[in-house]
Formats: structure tokens, C-alpha cells, sequence
């Protein structure tokens, strides 16, 4: 029997199909990441949904669901741009990802099987053969998905993945800005931490 509130309502309002809704916030998302939606790009629905042939529901869902991601910022009356991060929006995110990533360092040493090893320093590995500075991006975010991974403590998995995105805006920026010294160093300080996860 339906479970019901005193009232008469549904104790839990029925599910949703949010299947497509999904899918287009993944494809906004891509967008952005690949760099075709700078910081500050208008999302127009309309457009949205032209380009990606749905209805304007899906991409105002989607939408909704990237801004509690942090990529885009939706304004009353003015529409959704891709998020510009400021100087405080970044020594915030540095502080609380090195807080995060302290953590992390001390639950994989501590944790961490033998696969989960291996599996960080593979992840380090295929940045040497990288040259892209976008493609680098997205191996970053995955190095770090691996050691997360690998702590076991999904509190902590759980707190990563709500600044992820807001990271990989912040590097794709900051390449924007300039690719010197990141191609080249990123790789070395990626084998150094998963050599330091052996110690």
C-alpha cells in the first residue's frame, strides 16, 4: 500500500526519468572542457537546444544541474554564462583541494592495495606521452580521480567530486592564460607524489 502523509500526500514524490537531462549536461560539460565555452560564453537555451536537438526542458534541467557544479552561474533575467573564477574563487578552491589532497595522501599510505597503486602511477604515466595542454587537463583531473579512488573513504571521494569540476575550469584558465611550465612540469610532480605514495 502507498505509503502517505497525514495530510493525504505521497510520503516520496514519484521518480523522474532524468535520463536525457543527464546526457545534455554531460554534453554542455564536454563543451566547456574542450574549451568551445570560455569563461564568460553565453549558454543561450534556445541554441542549446537547437545544436543538440531536444526541447528547451532537458537543457534548462541540465543547466540547473552544472550550476550546482559550479561551471555555469545563471542570473534572473540575464541568462547563463560559463563561470568566470575569480582571485578569491581560486585561493579558495587551492586551499580546500590542498586540504582535500592532504588527506587523501595520508588514507592511500595508509590504505591503498597494491592495484590502487599501480593504477595511480599509470595515471602518471600517460601524461609523458602528452603534449595537448587540454588532453593534460583531463589527465590531471583523472590522476587526482585515481588517488581519491584509492583512499577508500568516500566522504572524501564525495568532497572531491563537488570542487572537480570547478578545478578543471580553473586549469583550463589557467592554460589559457599560458601553457608555459605546465606541459613540462606536471608530469614530473605526478611521479613524484606517486612515488611519495609508496614511501
Amino acid at each position: 500500500m502507498e505509503k502517505m502523509h497525514p495530510t493525504g500526500d505521497r510520503a516520496v514524490a514519484p521518480a523522474r526519468r532524468r535520463g536525457l537531462a543527464d546526457e545534455v549536461a554531460d554534453r554542455i560539460r564536454e563543451a566547456i572542457f574542450s574549451g568551445a565555452y570560455a569563461p564568460g560564453a553565453p549558454l543561450r537555451e534556445v541554441e542549446l537546444s537547437s545544436t543538440l536537438q531536444v526541447s528547451r526542458g532537458p537543457v534548462r534541467e541540465a543547466l540547473r544541474v552544472l550550476e550546482r557544479e559550479g561551471l555555469v552561474h545563471c542570473a534572473w533575467h540575464r541568462g547563463t554564462v560559463v563561470t568566470t573564477l575569480s582571485a578569491e574563487d581560486v585561493a579558495e578552491l587551492d586551499s580546500l583541494r590542498g586540504a582535500l589532497e592532504d588527506l587523501a595522501v595520508q588514507q592511500v599510505i595508509a590504505h591503498a592495495s597494491e592495484e590502487d597503486l599501480a593504477t595511480i602511477e599509470k595515471a602518471a604515466g600517460v601524461m609523458d606521452r602528452t603534449t595537448d595542454p587540454h588532453a593534460m587537463v583531463r589527465l590531471d583531473i583523472a590522476f587526482h580521480d585515481a588517488v581519491f579512488a584509492a583512499t577508500g573513504h568516500q566522504r572524501l571521494g564525495a568532497a572531491w567530486e563537488t570542487i572537480r569540476c570547478q578545478v578543471h575550469l580553473f586549469l583550463l584558465t589557467r592554460i589559457g592564460l599560458s601553457t608555459e611550465g605546465y606541459l613540462g612540469c606536471i608530469p614530473q610532480e605526478h611521479h613524484a607524489l606517486a612515488a611519495a605514495l609508496r614511501a
